[in-house]
């Protein structure tokens, strides 16, 4: 830090004023010395680029203060669609084409305050600052702008919180702020009265002649006490309530789901036990890891589970260490080479995540006609609630047990890549489904990897290295074999028969089964179903194996336009770390991430919205309409991926770029299903899936 206070690659301000976003920051000087800089806002997923001249301000031995400015009405083109946009300064040398790109990171929590509303838009275009501390702008419907900047747990059962909110739509002055608080077992909402704090560091920092903050602040107490008859674990989550009389009229409006974003660490995660009339109870206030969201978990305090827990987290901690790989690997070689677990399968999807996929099918055709083998499922502990209750013999990922089976079994199934480390065994045959027939291009057929904690030339290299290990690959179709062999460098036997994870598809669709699988769900019977399976984007991410998806559907206006006929399901990739708060939608949107196998999502569904995933190809075994939202297709076909054929041209349905045209070519499936191209693709891709592709794999591979 300078002395002045400044910080290498900071934002000093932010700051919307009118149509002008301006921001200020400081960075090394004699880093930027004989190159052209510009401050660019660069548009995640499409790679859209607005840029900024960079004028200086002021300058010492070490920094310079830079200052950029960019009008908001110039770019509204840009601006006003949903979006997210993140912020960079870019370094060229002035001889050559280098370039040299860093991300600015956030002073502040409160960026959200520095906003533009695009009122023929509804939208509105703000900054904040990202969970690494970095700026960033976002682009969304009109809403409220609010945050808690405090909370912490105080003498007894009460929580103090304190934060701001207001919505930029109204220039009220009295405005009722109330807190809204609902949980995850029952339908009950709770709400607390705030009190107003008065906000003079806000209204220094971001108010100006457009806003003033002085009145947005708000503080109150939660006395737990009134909350905490569940014997079960209970969890809380918060919003905010904004009353004001508007035109005579009463007005109410709650914001998104409230997040606390304190920069003090000691804040971000308390914990408290407390006596209550129900016995001793543990609270947990945390920031939730993904989105930040205020959690808070009440649940029975137990002292040998609490003991259990800590001694349990010491483990885990001594099992990570580097020693302990090592040991592990080595015993897992050592095993290998003892002679196999004759007819033992161990199986596993979606790196033990799911009880899924083609895994899946094959075990439960093995199970019905072949009782004499010895199945297990290869689990990650966090996910073991997805396989209770159905008899399965499961094996916790990494553990012992899983050490012994895994080194030992005669057959390894399994629909992704296994980690690096494991040395196949001599005598273990390993039976490779993968899971999707190709649209986007694979292993040594991409161009660019864009994948966090590794770079092109390690990621092909990892990739074939693993595949080299496979005995068996399934496929789908001819189409889907020549691109594996090559993409996946893969020599050994092909099984082009259908993908296992199908036969359901064929075996299943009739109208009682489908009317089961509603009733399961709770999904109303009167309504067509409109399935979103969107794939994951390479470039977004949180860190290794952890990406994130920006919901770029409009929800709002698809349950204004289509609320009566239709309701939504949403199905996002494995891969994908979100978790979407469909709160606002309950009755018209609902999240089926986690539910560990689509196909029954498949049968139930009336359409399906997708954009590059492979699900299109197992939907079309149903012969129902599908559309394509793909409102990055430039970037993701010629940046992120590419595709094996032209997409554009012979999608099984309409392109979309917009909610607009995404509701448009609802409407028009009503009358027409099913495009010209549809034949074609059918006839393709789907002409082997007739119900016995298990079958076929099984005896393959287990009988022959």
């Amino acid at each position: 830090m300078s002395e002045s206070g400044y910080v290498h690659k900071q934002a000093h301000k932010v700051f919307i004023n009118n149509d002008q976003l301006s921001v200020k920051f400081c960075f090394k000087h004699e880093l930027l010395e004989a190159k052209q800089t510009s401050l660019v806002l660069i548009q995640r997923g499409s790679g859209n680029v607005v840029e900024g001249s960079i004028k200086q301000i002021d300058i010492n031995e070490d920094f310079g203060i830079y200052e950029s400015a960019i009008s908001l009405t110039d770019y509204k083109e840009d601006f006003s669609k949903q979006a997210v946009w993140d912020l960079y300064l870019v370094a060229k040398e002035e001889e050559s084409d280098i370039e040299k790109k860093y991300r600015i990171k956030s002073n502040k929590a409160a960026l959200e305050l520095n906003f533009h509303l695009y009122g023929e838009a509804g939208t509105m275009f703000y900054a904040y600052t990202t969970n690494k501390g970095n700026v960033s702008f976002k682009t969304v419907v009109q809403r409220i702008i609010a945050n808690i900047e405090e909370a912490h747990l105080s003498s007894g059962s009460h929580v103090h919180i304190s934060g701001y909110g207001f919505n930029p739509q109204s220039q009220q002055q009295t405005v009722e702020k109330r807190l809204i608080i609902t949980n995850n077992i029952n339908e009950e909402i709770y709400n607390i009265t705030l009190e107003d704090k008065h906000r003079s560091d806000l209204q220094e920092m971001y108010g100006g002649t457009d806003h003033n903050y002085e009145t947005i602040g708000f503080e109150g107490k939660l006395d737990l006490n009134q909350y905490l008859f569940q014997s079960e674990a209970i969890y809380y989550r918060f919003y905010l309530e904004l009353s004001y009389e508007e035109n005579g009229e009463k007005v109410k409006i709650l914001s998104p789901r409230l997040k606390f974003v304190s920069f003090n660490p000691k804040y971000k995660r308390q914990r408290s036990r407390i006596s209550t009339m129900y016995g001793k109870k543990r609270v947990l206030l945390k920031s939730t890891a993904k989105n930040n969201y205020l959690s808070i978990k009440v649940a029975d305090f137990n002292a040998k589970q609490e003991l259990k827990a800590r001694i349990k987290g010491k483990l885990v901690r001594i099992k990570r260490s580097r020693k302990a790989k090592k040991l592990f690997k080595l015993a897992f070689k050592m095993l290998g080479m003892l002679p196999a677990s004759k007819k033992t399968v161990i199986f596993e999807s979606f790196l033990g995540k799911q009880y899924s996929d083609s895994p899946r099918a094959i075990y439960e055709y093995l199970k019905e006609n072949h009782p004499e083998y010895k199945l297990y499922w290869s689990v990650d502990k966090r996910f073991i609630q997805n396989f209770e209750d159905r008899g399965i013999n499961i094996t916790p990922r990494f553990s012992i047990k899983w050490l012994f089976r895994m080194a030992r079994a005669q057959y390894w199934v399994s629909n992704s890549r296994l980690p690096l480390w494991i040395p196949k065994p001599k005598n273990t045959t390993y039976l490779q489904t993968w899971h999707g027939t190709p649209l986007k291009r694979l292993a040594a057929d991409m161009d660019e990897v864009h994948m966090p904690g590794t770079n092109t030339k390690k990621y092909k290299r990892n990739f074939l290295k693993e595949a080299s290990n496979w005995d068996y690959l399934v496929s789908p179709n001819a189409y889907s074999s020549e691109i594996f062999a090559r993409a996946f460098a893969f020599d050994r036997t092909m099984i082009e028969s259908g993908y296992p994870r199908n036969d359901a598809l064929i075996n299943d669709n009739h109208e009682d089964n489908i009317t089961a699988i509603k009733e399961k769900f709770a999904l109303p019977m009167d309504k067509k179903i409109i399935l979103y399976a969107p794939t994951w984007r390479d470039d977004q991410f949180y860190g290794k194996g952890k990406y994130k998806f920006d919901l770029e559907l409009n929800l709002d206006q698809l349950r204004e336009e289509l609320g009566d006929d239709y309701i939504v399901v949403l199905r996002m990739h494995y891969l994908v770390a979100e978790n979407f708060d469909l709160t606002p939608y309950v009755g018209f949107a609902y999240d089926f991430s986690n539910y560990e196998d689509i196909r029954e999502l498949y049968l139930i569904s009336d359409l399906l919205i997708t954009d590059y995933s492979s699900v299109f190809f197992d939907y079309g075994n149903l012969r129902r309409p599908m559309i394509f939202y793909v409102y990055d297709i430039d970037t993701y076909r010629d940046k992120l991926r590419g595709f094996y054929f032209d997409f554009e041209k012979k999608a099984p349905g309409p392109l979309a770029k917009t909610t607009d045209e995404v509701i448009e070519y609802i409407r028009q499936t009503e009358k027409e299903p099913l495009n010209e191209q549809f034949e074609e693709f059918y006839n393709t891709f789907c002409y082997l899936e007739d119900g016995e592709a298990s079958k076929r794999v099984v005896e393959e591979v287990f009988l022959k």
